[in-house]
């Protein structure tokens, strides 16, 4: 399966800045879909942060889905890697 990835930057209320990217099926291009996965996602976090526009979340490349990615996606319609403050 192929994947968007939607590279995201978030700012924290304490002032970090998380990133973290959004991966769907490569042909989900509805950017209003992607963003609302994006905030369930940040609605699970312990902390607030500020909502997703198109300045914070860019299509960033397609690439091939690992197995655990499939999984998420099959699942709950998007995945998510989390890279830099996002705990």
């Amino acid at each position: 399966m192929k994947v968007s990835v939607w590279d995201t930057y978030v700012r924290r209320e304490d002032g970090k800045t998380m990133h973290f990217d959004i991966l769907v099926p490569h042909h989900l291009d509805d950017q209003s879909i992607i963003f609302n996965y994006g905030d369930l996602y940040l609605s699970q976090k312990p902390f607030k942060t500020n909502s997703l526009s198109t300045q914070e979340c860019k299509l960033c490349h397609i690439e091939q889905a690992t197995p655990q990615i499939i999984e998420d996606i099959n699942k709950k319609g998007f995945s998510i890697i989390e890279m830099e403050n996002c705990i």
